[in-house]
């Protein structure tokens, strides 16, 4: 499977079109966007809906497990020392197994979960919130400008939409690297994707550790 010139091709972040070849594997070929630098997969490789779902429900992730509060505390106790006592937040594809917004409540805060497969209720994304939590949720997205754009619009002036992805950090890098095998991870993200997100929506952009993105409105 050779890399094909993407000139015929539109980033599904910022729609410039002219996909550049970044790198290929066995099963699947990458671009990347020349403007945003968000890399991607076409949707002819995309899974479908059910073998996408297939692979969710098998995830094990509970309110229960300790070391899965753990892992979601990298982007709960940053969020919490921003935002204000009581405020309202949505935990945006929270999964088979709902934590964050669990922990979230514990805190205090009013929760709303939505998920495509697992809790989808239109009504939630119709609301307005405080902050906005998405953990391991971006790279899964087949039309990331429409999912971000709705999420930034329900979001409260001044509030905070709070990310967990991994990183493209240079290209020599991106060949070994794991996360890219998932089959159900489509849309890769970098600093320099989230910049330009940030001067789209005329927000500020702050980035913990290696994975945590903080925009606020």
């Amino acid at each position: 499977m050779g890399l094909q010139q993407g000139s015929a091709i539109t980033c599904p972040l910022c729609l410039t079109a002219g996909a550049e070849p970044y790198a290929e594997d066995q099963t699947r070929r990458y671009l990347r966007c020349p403007r945003c630098r968000l890399v991607f997969v076409t949707s002819d490789q995309h899974l479908s809906p059910e073998a996408e779902k297939a692979i969710y429900d098998h995830h094990q992730n509970s309110p229960d497990d300790h070391n899965y509060r753990k892992f979601l505390s990298r982007l709960t106790k940053p969020l919490t020392k921003l935002i204000a006592p009581q405020s309202q937040g949505l935990d945006f594809g929270c999964g088979p197994g709902p934590t964050l917004s669990v922990m979230m409540a514990e805190q205090g805060y009013q929760m709303s979960v939505y998920d495509l497969y697992y809790a989808d209720d239109p009504q939630v994304l119709k609301g307005q919130y405080d902050f906005i939590a998405s953990t391991e949720v971006v790279e899964h997205l087949a039309s990331p400008r429409q999912e971000l754009n709705r999420l930034w619009a329900i979001l409260r002036p001044g509030g905070y939409l709070g990310l967990m992805t991994k990183l493209v950090t240079d290209h020599s890098g991106f060949a070994a690297w794991h996360y890219k095998n998932d089959p159900t991870h489509i849309s890769f993200f970098s600093k320099a994707t989230f910049h330009y997100l940030a001067k789209a929506w005329s927000a500020s952009v702050e980035f913990i550790g290696s994975d945590v993105i903080i925009l606020r409105k």
